[in-house]
């Protein structure tokens, strides 16, 4: 069933969190699908204008939608992460995605203000979501490249002006997680602080976690046993610490490092124990196992296992 982020926001508040995951080819969508409908989860599927450019923006969401035939029980979102308002616009006049991120976060708070206004003006006209950002994350995913010296903390004395002023519906913000597997190479981790004085301001209103990827130890050792060079010493999110965000107003749960990390990790070590072995099918099959039982193991963290008939029951009443 396909829904708006607001019907999943409403039901999950403090209770448990959103999956929102970034896919790119067949293997992921199904991988999703079969996770979400086997868990009985509601989740939002993720397209980046990088996506949508590498696939093309049509064939991902014919996948989708077949995807959805495909797993009928399926309670699910489209979202578009990280767009400009060139992509807003032509995912909002698709009539395709429930909701649209613009990302003006990079600019002054004014500026940000201004472009996201013009975003939520014409996507609820639609009847669309739309996320906003304020604050920025260091990291780099999907062409974001951010330095870690521009990167800043999301201020909490500006969330309740910058949410009337634009009528965003939820908002991403910036309390310590990064873009990439990169993520707490200094393991400050989440600013608990922050968060807390966000939810203060802004009560029942939902909070987006961008960078949440867990970014397994044991995954990029796999990886690199197999000819990766990827630095070792890096962390990802605490899973304790994306349990407690999720009682501050956290309801959407970016993920996408995590599952890239396992592609490579599955392709490499297949390639590698099989170098006479050239059909794309086997490891893809092997990814999409692996991606749904990572996916499960995700639900069952963020509590979002079970609910999704919970949320077609309560609309149906």
């Amino acid at each position: 069933m396909f829904l708006s982020p607001r019907v999943l926001f409403d039901n999950c508040y403090g209770q448990y969190a959103i999956a929102a995951v970034n896919v790119f080819n067949m293997e992921q969508i199904h991988g999703l699908f079969r996770a979400g409908q086997l868990a009985d989860a509601p989740f939002i599927v993720q397209m980046t204008p990088l996506a949508r450019n590498y696939a093309h923006s049509k064939m991902l969401l014919m996948m989708i939608e077949a995807a959805s035939i495909i797993y009928p029980k399926a309670v699910y979102a489209v979202h578009l992460d990280h767009g400009n308002e060139a992509h807003a616009f032509d995912a909002i006049a698709s009539n395709k995605y429930s909701s649209v991120m613009i990302d003006a976060s990079h600019d002054n708070f004014e500026t940000n203000v201004i472009r996201t206004r013009e975003v939520v003006n014409r996507a609820h006209i639609m009847n669309v979501f739309v996320e906003a950002e304020l604050g920025v994350l260091s990291g780099v995913e999907d062409g974001i490249s951010i330095d870690d010296k521009y990167a800043k903390y999301t201020r909490p004395e500006e969330v309740i002006s910058f949410v009337n002023l634009t009528n965003c519906d939820s908002l991403a913000v910036a309390i310590g997680t990064s873009h990439g597997a990169y993520k707490f190479s200094g393991g400050q981790g989440i600013q608990f602080d922050i968060l807390e004085k966000i939810q203060e301001k802004l009560p029942r209103y939902p909070i987006v976690l961008h960078g949440g990827s867990a970014v397994s130890k044991e995954e990029i050792i796999r990886i690199n046993k197999n000819g990766g060079k990827l630095l070792e010493g890096t962390a990802g999110v605490n899973p304790e610490e994306i349990v407690k965000a999720i009682k501050h107003g956290v309801c959407k749960i970016n993920i996408a490092t995590d599952l890239r990390l396992i592609w490579t990790r599955v392709h490499r070590e297949f390639f590698n124990e099989t170098p006479d072995v050239f059909d794309p099918v086997i490891p893809g099959q092997i990814y999409m196992d692996a991606y749904e039982k990572f996916m499960l193991e995700k639900f069952d963290l963020l509590a979002a296992t079970g609910k999704a008939n919970l949320i077609i029951t309560q609309i149906k009443k």
